[in-house]
């Protein structure tokens, strides 16, 4: 498929999501009243509103507009024999997306792997069945519409047992498996399938206040890193620099204004956290954990190398912040931190493939291969050696 027959299926999907609205919303609400239990962040993640339906819109939009990687020319080579050799960028070819709880990705992270050449098929959770099933029904009249094969976005409304079949590589070819949701799921395909995986990791999200900082600066980053709590890039951990002037009045200050926000606050303020016994089981599992909920732990750190060593033990490896007015320090944080997406004087809630202006992301990579971060357009194709002769043998 060309360049321009993606593009008209993805503006004709957009202009059936408008058309359609408030039959997604009716489908979703469908799936919200059979949840089994009310769980805030799973909400969050499971409802569609005109919202996030007008993101949608927005997000496959973008991609549209975005140039197509496939067949782009990486390299090329003219060989003293007189070959051509040009290395190129091609479809991975059939990617699986399984995920949990987000409709959204149906649309947004599927329309980043059709734009590049890909087959994709998708299997979401049973808790937003009949909002995906819908989606998928509105690619496939978009695909029908614009006289392409229908089967090219195929969703599988398969068991555990077909899905953990389908995971293993038994059933059929499947070039690339990219899973999106917690733990559990992220480590059950790592674990049982030869399929090459893209892990869409967890966040778990720190940020460290340096002794020299905007203290007002950071506050407001902490706030808006708890403005979600169902996302990846959601803020989790504060460390506060045992040497930053006024410290106790600037952890109260801090506390006040996270109580008013309604986040429940761990205090380990009473301790450098640097210096805690290595056996001090509560503390390392609080600092592994992801919490997904309106919750934040805050404790105090020796200095810049003991945060950075600590991010590095414990993170998820997605995002972390310094917030700083030393240049020096915040560039040694940056490039020490062994995270994803590095920040200074920023929310990690930026890490996002529309907020990186990537259009759209099929998944954000906590992994080092084939790429890391927000995974656009760009990152769903691998390469190919094309070769051009007249009959040149090597001897």
């Amino acid at each position: 498929m060309n360049s321009e027959n993606k593009n008209r299926v993805l503006k004709t999907l957009a202009g059936l999501l408008k058309k359609n609205a408030q039959n997604i919303i009716d489908h979703n609400t469908k799936d919200l009243l059979s949840l089994e239990k009310m769980d805030i962040a799973l909400i969050e993640r499971l409802k569609v509103d005109p919202r996030k339906i007008g993101s949608m819109i927005d997000s496959i939009t973008s991609i549209s507009d975005e140039k197509d990687p496939e067949n782009e020319n990486i390299y090329t080579f003219t060989h003293s024999n007189g070959m051509e050799v040009v290395n190129k960028r091609v479809p991975f070819g059939c990617v699986l997306l399984i995920y949990e709880s987000r409709p959204d990705v149906t649309i947004e992270a599927a329309a980043v792997a059709f734009k590049a050449g890909n087959k994709v098929l998708l299997k979401g959770g049973k808790e937003a069945r009949h909002t995906n099933l819908y989606l998928v029904d509105l690619w496939n009249i978009a695909l029908t519409i614009c006289n392409q094969d229908p089967e090219i976005i195929r969703y599988l409304d398969y068991n555990r047992q077909q899905t953990q079949k389908l995971i293993s590589g038994e059933e059929m070819k499947i070039d690339l498996i990219i899973p999106r949701g917690g733990e559990e799921l992220i480590n059950y395909v790592k674990n049982n399938s030869s399929i090459p995986i893209i892990a869409s990791g967890r966040g778990n999200n720190f940020l460290y206040i340096h002794s020299q900082c905007d203290f007002d600066l950071a506050i407001d980053v902490i706030v808006d890193g708890k403005r979600r709590i169902g996302v990846c890039n959601a803020l989790d951990k504060v460390l506060i620099d045992k040497n930053l002037p006024n410290l106790q009045t600037c952890i109260d200050k801090l506390k006040d204004i996270l109580k008013k926000e309604h986040i429940e606050v761990i205090d380990r303020t009473d301790i450098d956290i640097s210096l805690a016994e290595p056996d001090d089981i509560t503390i390392a599992e609080i600092l592994k954990e992801e919490f997904l909920s309106k919750k934040i732990f805050i404790a105090i750190i020796s200095d810049l190398e003991n945060a950075v060593s600590v991010i590095n033990s414990y993170s998820g490896g997605h995002s972390a912040t310094i917030i700083t007015t030393d240049n020096d320090a915040a560039n040694e944080f940056l490039l020490q931190t062994d995270c994803a997406a590095v920040y200074h004087n920023a929310s990690t809630r930026f890490t996002d493939g529309g907020e990186f202006g990537l259009g759209a992301e099929i998944a954000i990579s906590t992994q080092k291969l084939h790429s890391r971060g927000p995974l656009g357009i760009n990152q769903l194709v691998t390469n190919k050696w094309f070769i051009y002769g007249n009959g040149q043998v090597r001897n």
